[in-house]
């Protein structure tokens, strides 16, 4: 764990993760307060206030006296009201920034149990593994590898995904209208260090993405890592 950040944060993103890997599925029902405990070696006010965070995200929910279980309609996903997803691409110029794409790498490869849990697809299945390093005259702002379901329609050549990877979807008539993500602050393992060209002490902040078109049958995963003194995640609740 991180210890950089609160353990009941530690904690949350710890169980949220499980919930999201499906490592505990839908209508699972989670260890007692009093067995997370045990686990964390943490306070039950610990322990209750990591759930009070997983409860307003709507991904567990309490029926007493039989105990705590996995939401069935899994948080984000419960939610009728579609939204478009902003790109990195749009998010930086809406900030008066236009962002660039420093090197991208395009990777024909085959999915293992976790990837194929997050695709929707069956290990083995062939996918696209699309490696970015973004960042604004030359100098690095994050760092990106997302995961897609390879089909014939995808073009394998780098200079495709310069600009908006949305925007590109879009061309395919693919629009990304559901998206759940996970944000936590880390430090980087060597080789991000490397491709950022930061120090291992240096904050990143990890933004892991769950994304999909479920009507064309799209799913994404991307991992972003962003060098924490260059890039803040804004979060807008106006409609």
């Amino acid at each position: 764990m991180n210890n950089n950040l609160p353990l009941y944060i530690q904690i949350t993103n710890e169980l949220r993760e499980k919930i999201k890997q499906d490592i505990w599925p839908e209508g699972f029902k989670i260890p007692t307060e009093y067995e997370l405990c045990d686990i964390y070696h943490v306070s039950r006010i610990t322990v209750r206030k990591a759930l009070d965070e997983l409860e307003k995200e709507n991904l567990i929910v309490r029926k007493k006296p039989i105990g705590t279980f996995v939401n069935q309609s899994k948080g984000l996903e419960s939610n009728n009201n579609y939204t478009l997803v902003k790109s990195f691409t749009m998010e930086m110029n809406e900030l008066g920034i236009t962002i660039e794409s420093l090197r991208v790498n395009v990777i024909v490869s085959h999915a293992d149990h976790t990837i194929a849990k997050f695709l929707k697809i069956l290990p083995g299945e062939k996918i696209i593994i699309l490696k970015r390093l973004r960042g604004v005259n030359k100098k690095a702002i994050g760092y990106f590898i997302t995961y897609f379901k390879f089909e014939e329609f995808f073009s394998l050549d780098s200079t495709d995904y310069q600009g908006s990877f949305y925007e590109y979807l879009g061309s395919k008539n693919i629009h990304i209208i559901n998206n759940q993500e996970v944000v936590e602050a880390i430090l980087p393992v060597q080789q991000i260090a490397r491709i950022l060209k930061v120090t291992n002490s240096t904050p990143i902040l990890r933004r892991c993405r769950f994304a999909s078109d479920k009507e064309h049958n799209f799913y994404e995963y991307t991992e972003c890592y962003y060098i924490g003194s260059e890039y803040k995640y804004y979060i807008d609740f106006t409609n």
